[in-house]
């Protein structure tokens, strides 16, 4: 017999970017927890896919278009999943990019694209969503940070500072509707084998192998790492847990 600290059964969870990578990780988790999930993202023939995916473990799904960068959009990305199941338990701000150059390469539009997507649009989603968790009794926000959230590298200067504001988001957050009974978490993923990670092993001379070198767990991780914490972070086993950051990394941040 399952926990109901880590039984999601009834509970409605809205993940953006959910339809590839980490996102779809962690919706494949929580559904097979119990939960109905919502996937957002840019691509409907993505969505699409996502959903057939996520049906094929059982779960209840559906999808919206959103333009995470678009409050408007953010708005009705939220109405959309309460329209089709009536409420939302977790939201999981996990839309992103990266653009990789060295830090006097970049132009201002680069900064800011980077810094909308992946900063300004969790705030935007989690203000969202909020009145509606509020009104429901609580529920759970997930942001998705970065070990860039804790180092430096010489090519991520927007991406390492969006992050590093997903943090303290969070924490503000968590401190402010903690009132409400709203949760407000953050992961911390490390080199997951994603889209965007093969991009920067092409970009990074000698990345993979760092990575390895740096890793006690000898490998890179896998998007499906994040479905145990997804679970215990949108379900009641992490109700006394608020305004953390918890990596997700196989060691990658305590080994030197």
């Amino acid at each position: 017999m399952s926990s109901p600290l880590f039984d999601l059964t009834g509970r409605v969870a809205l993940v953006t970017g959910g339809n590839g990578g980490i996102g779809l990780g962690m919706a494949r988790g929580m559904a097979e927890a119990g939960a109905a999930i919502m996937v957002a993202g840019r691509n409907p023939e993505k969505n699409a896919a996502a959903v057939a995916d996520l049906k094929g473990v059982g779960a209840e799904a559906g999808s919206v278009t959103v333009d995470v960068t678009d409050a408007a959009s953010c708005e009705a990305m939220v109405a959309a999943t309460q329209e089709r199941f009536g409420r939302v338990d977790c939201l999981v701000n996990n839309a992103g990019t990266a653009i990789r150059k060295q830090a006097e390469d970049y132009t201002l539009a680069e900064w800011q694209e980077v810094l909308t997507t992946n900063l300004t649009s969790a705030f935007v989603c989690s203000q969202a969503v909020y009145p509606l968790m509020k009104a429901q009794g609580g529920g759970k926000i997930v942001m998705i940070g970065s070990m860039m959230s804790i180092f430096g590298a010489s090519f991520s200067a927007p991406y390492s500072s969006s992050k590093g504001g997903i943090v303290q988001l969070g924490k503000s957050l968590a401190s402010g509707w903690a009132k409400d009974n709203i949760q407000v978490n953050t992961i911390l993923p490390g080199w997951i084998d994603t889209d965007l990670t093969v991009r920067a092993r092409e970009q990074v001379d000698g990345l993979h192998q760092r990575v390895l070198d740096r890793t006690p767990a000898g490998r890179w991780g896998k998007p499906q790492d994040h479905a145990g914490i997804a679970v215990f972070l949108a379900g009641s086993g992490s109700d006394f847990v608020t305004g953390t950051a918890i990596p997700v990394d196989g060691g990658f941040s305590i080994f030197i």
